[in-house]
Formats: structure tokens, sequence, C-alpha cells
């Protein structure tokens, strides 16, 4: 729910989109100023991809993802750029046709930097640590994700990622990859869940060598397979996808969004919009961090070398870039589709379109064309609010409460997200390149399904008593408020009282 400010004072400076009111300053990015960042993009990636498909060429055959039933299908070996993602070849395994092992861009790097100057390139540049690094603050930064764990993961799943929606050029590369399928974009927002995980887990997680690094260097080869695969079905049919209207595919301004809506978006929407508000020293620390990811990632990081910049360009962004289109309402709807009645919280579809509703705002949500919840679900979100308020507050206000919180955090987080029968079960991503763009790439919009009769989340249940509770708390701070005035002014009025009858007996 975007809560206005009564006391914000308007001048012709500011604006307002989607719910959300600020004031231009010389940060922020104007539409001409933007457009060349949309056909920019992460040439060194790029070219270190070339090398390794030319020093390890990716098999000929393999599985991928068919978007229209989300199925492996076999890829014809008349395609030679679709890469394996089961490590197989499609050929039933045989005593002489053992599965091969998946093909790991980052341990070929990591391995092979040496035997080409593309490579050799990359690999300098992601171990090289920028100067403006302070590994203490990025330790910090790690720490802010868990201390308010649950409202930051519900700000990702709501708003990042289905708000995130809203951008029109963006999806147009989503739809393309197949990757957000109902069926299978539950499971890629677990992968994007492990990545951010495994980049929070330790210092020594994020530092060169890493499970974060690793995972970081491994995204931004993905996104180079992706780029050059749309890139090389654009020529041979230019109707498939418009270069000049949606920019590059995951150009700098597509990555610039993404770090800013796992960074900015949390810090100055997510949070706020559920009670939360960090402290200066979080958000700078926080900032650092996935500006450090950025850097990994072949994000220019200029962008988020202070907390006001980095606002500038979550706020532009808000500004030029999110206008949903009839494939956002696809997206959106998939994932609300692919999230309800899912284990482990069982949440219904009403309760999700109510969390979505809340942190985006009206005005998006009937764009991205969201249901309308009821007021009970409204309120249960209100619920969820107030128990996030009160375990957040609670615990950074005690030293030891907080740094057990944030332990706690990291190992529950991994063993739901990834350990999990209800997660990855145990198998994390490589992030291999499964999600092939073909011709035929269609992201269907998902059904609906009911809820089995006389099933309750336990999530819900668990949130309608925090309302409850919170209503409850709330009226007796009223009533005990109101008694306490009352006794006030009494006093006054008895001392007045008082006053005047001793200066009548003077008199």
């Amino acid at each position: 729910m975007a809560w206005p400010n009564p006391f914000r004072r308007r001048t012709a400076d500011t604006r307002t989109c989607w719910g959300y009111t600020f004031d231009l300053t010389p940060d922020h990015l104007t539409p001409e100023q933007a457009h060349p960042l949309k056909h920019s993009y992460d040439v060194l990636g790029e070219d270190a991809l070339d090398a390794l498909n030319e020093l390890f060429p990716p098999p000929t055959t393999g599985t991928t993802f068919h978007p229209q039933n989300d199925k492996p299908q076999d890829v014809p070996s008349t395609v030679p750029d679709r890469k394996s993602t089961e490590g197989h070849t499609g050929e039933p395994p045989s005593p002489t046709n053992k599965p091969k092992p998946k093909r790991d861009l980052y341990d070929l790097l990591k391995n092979n930097h040496h035997r080409d100057p593309r490579l050799t390139a990359l690999w300098t540049q992601v171990n090289t640590v920028p100067p403006w690094v302070d590994w203490a603050q990025i330790a910090r930064g790690q720490d802010v994700f868990y201390r308010y764990g649950g409202a930051t993961l519900t700000g990702l799943a709501y708003q990042s990622l289905l708000g995130g929606m809203g951008a029109n050029r963006v999806v147009e590369v989503l739809a393309r990859t197949g990757g957000f399928g109902v069926n299978v974009a539950r499971h890629r927002l677990f992968e994007t869940t492990q990545h951010i995980l495994q980049c929070t887990r330790s210092l020594e997680s994020i530092q060169p060598g890493g499970e974060g690094f690793a995972s970081s260097i491994r995204v931004r080869l993905l996104h180079a397979s992706v780029r050059q695969r749309i890139l090389k079905l654009t020529k041979t049919r230019p109707s498939y996808y418009d270069v000049q209207e949606y920019g590059i595919p995951i150009n700098d301004l597509d990555s610039i969004a993404t770090i800013g809506t796992f960074s900015g978006t949390i810090i100055w929407l997510s949070l706020p919009r559920q009670g939360i508000f960090l402290r200066q020293q979080e958000i700078q620390d926080y900032i650092a961090l996935w500006r450090l990811i950025a850097h990994y990632i072949g994000t220019p990081t200029e962008y988020f070398s202070t907390p006001p910049r980095a606002k500038s360009m979550m706020e532009s962004l808000l500004m030029n870039e999110i206008n949903p289109s009839q494939t956002s309402q696809t997206l959106a709807n998939n994932i609300i589709r692919a999230l309800e009645n899912q284990p482990p919280a069982y949440a219904s579809r009403s309760f999700l379109e109510a969390n979505a509703r809340w942190l985006n705002g009206g005005e998006l949500c009937d764009a991205l064309g969201l249901g309308r919840p009821s007021y009970y679900h409204t309120c249960l979100v209100a619920g969820q609010c107030i128990l996030f308020m009160f375990v957040c507050y609670l615990n950074r206000s005690i030293d030891y409460l907080d740094k057990r919180k944030v332990a706690n955090l990291k190992r529950i987080f991994w063993q739901l997200i990834v350990e999990s029968k209800f997660g990855l079960k145990g198998e994390e991503t490589a992030f291999e390149f499964k999600y092939v763009p073909m011709f035929d790439t269609v992201t269907y919009k998902g059904e609906h399904e009911e809820m089995r009769d006389g099933a309750v989340s336990g999530v819900e249940r668990t949130n309608l008593r925090a309302f409850v509770l919170g209503i409850m708390g709330m009226g007796v701070m009223a009533f005990v408020g109101v008694r306490c005035g009352i006794a006030v002014v009494g006093g006054v009025w008895r001392v007045g009282r008082h006053g005047v009858g001793l200066a009548r007996g003077l008199v």
C-alpha cells in the first residue's frame, strides 16, 4: 500500500509515478539520457563467452525447456548453438554412454583463463577488488538482508520480481526464454533467491572465489548466452525481437534496473510500505553490497556509488521504464499462479494479490491485470506488517537478539529455498542455459486454481492473529492514552481551580 505523505510540499520538480512521489534532481535520468544504455551491454562477458565456446564447443543436441508445456524437449541437432542443460546428448545413458557433467562456464573460465586473452581480461576484472570496497561494510550489508529477512523476501517476491514485470521492455526478453511459464516460474524464483542467498551467506562467499562470487559470474555468462541467442534469431527473422524499440537484450539499463530492484526498491519502497525504515548506515551498507555484485555481474557500478544516486536511478526507472503490456500481465499472473496454494505456506491467490497490491499500489496492479482481493485479505497483510515490525524492531534494538536472528535466518532460508523438498531439493543451480529462446517460444498465461475445500493457509492464520493482536494492542494503548490525557487535564483543572480559590482568599 503506497502511503501518501500529507506533509510533502509539492514543487515544479515533484513527480508521482505508480503511487510513489519524489522530487527530480540532477541525478535523475531523462529518457534521452537513458537511451544509450539500452544499446550498450557487457562486451567483456560476451567476448569471454565467445572464447569459451571456441575452446569448448557446447553440445549440438541436448534438452531445453519448451515454454508451451514447460517440460524438457529434445533440441534438434540442426541448431548448433543450443546448449545441453542436463549434462547429456539426449541419448539414453548406457555403460558406454554415461551422462556427462553439466557444462559449468564458471569452472571453464576459472581453469582456462590463461588460454585466451579474452578470458584473461574477464578473470582479471572480476578478481580485481575495486578501491571503493570496504569488506567490513560488505559484511554489514549482508546482515541487513537477514535483519529484515521476512519483509525483505516479501519485497523481493511481490515487488522486485512481480512488480518488476511492469517493465515492458524487460518482459519481452523474459517471455522469449519461456522461463516464466506457470510450471517453471516457481523454480525460477527459487533459483534467483539461491543467488541472493549465496551472495549473503558469509563474507567469504562474496569475495573472489566464494560461492556468491562464482554464481554472479555464472549469471553474467548466462545473460551473455541469452543475448547472443536472441540476436542470432533476430538476424534470421527481424520481426522476432525489435532491437530498435526494446534495445539490446539484457542491456546496461536492464542490468542496472535488476540491481536496483534488489537494492534500492527494497530500501525505499518495499520495507517502508511494510512499516520498516532502515537506518542511514544500513542503507549505505546494503547499497555497497549490491554495488559489488553489480561489479561481478558486469553492470555499470557508478549508479550505485552513493545512496542518493541509487535512489535517483530507482526513481528514474520507475518513471521511464514501468509501462505494463499484455506480456507483463501474462508473466505477473504466472508468478501468482505458480505460488498460490503451494507448500509450505499454501497461501491463497487472494492473499498473494493482497500482498502485491499492498507493496505496488492499486494502479500498477490494475495495469498488471491482478485481481482485487477482499478487505479480509488486506487485513491479513496488515497483520503480516505488524508482525514484521514487531520482530524486526525488537531484534535490531538488542544486539544479542539481532546476531542470533541473522545467524538463524541464514540457516533457515538456505534450508527452505535450497535444501527442502519444497524448494530446489538440494540441487543447487549452476545457472546453465536451459531456457533457450526459440522462434516458437510462447509464454502462456496460467489458469487459476481454486484452493482445496476446507484448506486454510497457515501463514494466513498467523497474520490474522497478528492483526487481531495488533488492533487489540492499539486499542489498549489508545485507552491508556485517553485515560492519561484525562488525568493530566483533570489535574491541570484542579490545580487551576485551587489557584483561583487561593487567589480569592488572599483578596
